[in-house]
């Protein structure tokens, strides 16, 4: 009951957010443009995604071996692409679809692969954190009546939110001694001990990432996921016309931005990502009209079409892959 609650608000949220971005625009005009769009740099888009995600998989791997594990990278790969593919249908479901996909793949267990995955997310948003930073040092003069206006209103009351975090910090320090004084009675409680279990192996796999065998290799595909998902979208920016003299500056903007649309908690940044690309893109010369139907392409390519046709065939191919035995 609750996921379906959280699946309808979602879809509530995203459906306002369309319904916000599009009431103003010709959808007629629109469709013509996306029709007439030079499609040789969707495909040339596509093969930057495959690469990425493939960099994925295999940052994903060497995660993985200092826990005892070298899954193929070629099935790893697949579960990447179930993930995202996941993420179509429910808001965050593709983390754990990617992990129960290796996990039928490769027998590497669930919660040591989460583990590892948890730390790889955290380490994609420091990175997204970084390009909001260099973005918006590079584009200040365009950018900050943009950010100040977001950011002012959460930090509108300083004093507010440190009570916020005084009380925070007060209840977990309670519960922390409460809970180490019947630390013994609450270790005999089967629960107890079957969570211990769980959240061991999520530590183990969250902690990987300070056992890492390649490091050198781990920051290079790092790097590499990142650079590709930046080029795929000024590559894509080239196929409409009133688009394609946007500037690398300009690219970087929409990729910031379509990422934090991305990252929210709607199916697939659907309206999240309309909403913020094109009140971005206007910023750089472009008509609301021509700045909401290069947020519709760039989405229906990126978002929609490489994610789901690639994870329809990755999960096909998990259909009738054997499942591989892998010794830790």
């Amino acid at each position: 009951m609750k996921k379906t609650l959280q699946y309808l608000i979602s879809l509530t949220v995203a459906a306002v957010l369309v319904w916000f971005t599009f009431k103003d625009i010709d959808l007629n005009t629109l469709w013509e443009k996306i029709k007439q769009a030079d499609y040789r740099w969707v495909a040339l888009s596509a093969v930057m995604a495959l690469v990425a995600h493939w960099s994925r998989a295999y940052r994903w791997v060497l995660m993985l071996e200092p826990m005892g594990y070298k899954p193929s990278v070629f099935r790893t790969t697949l579960a990447v692409l179930v993930g995202y593919g996941a993420n179509l249908i429910f808001p965050r479901a593709g983390e754990v679809a990617r992990c129960g996909t290796l996990n039928k793949l490769e027998d590497i267990p669930f919660e040591k692969s989460f583990g590892a995955v948890i730390a790889e997310r955290l380490i994609d948003v420091l990175v997204l954190l970084l390009l909001i930073f260099l973005n918006f040092i590079l584009e200040f003069d365009r950018l900050k009546d943009v950010f100040f206006n977001f950011f002012g209103e959460k930090f509108k009351n300083p004093l507010l939110l440190g009570s916020y975090a005084l009380v925070g910090i007060g209840l977990l320090v309670a519960a922390y001694f409460l809970f180490k004084k019947n630390q013994e009675k609450i270790a005999q409680n089967t629960i107890y001990q079957k969570v211990a279990k769980i959240i061991g192996g999520f530590a183990s796999g969250f902690m990987s990432v300070r056992n890492l065998k390649n490091p050198s290799a781990f920051i290079f595909h790092t790097i590499l996921i990142w650079t590709m998902y930046f080029v795929m979208t000024y590559v894509l920016c080239f196929a409409l016309p009133e688009t394609a003299n946007l500037s690398p500056l300009a690219a970087l903007s929409i990729f910031v931005m379509g990422s934090i649309g991305m990252a929210a908690p709607t199916q697939g940044g659907i309206g999240s990502y309309h909403f913020l690309v094109g009140s971005i893109v206007v910023l750089y010369g472009l008509s609301q009209q021509d700045g909401i139907t290069l947020a519709t392409f760039l989405h229906a390519m990126q978002g929609m079409v490489f994610v789901a046709v690639f994870g329809i065939i990755a999960f096909l191919l998990t259909l009738v892959l054997p499942k591989r035995e892998i010794k830790s």
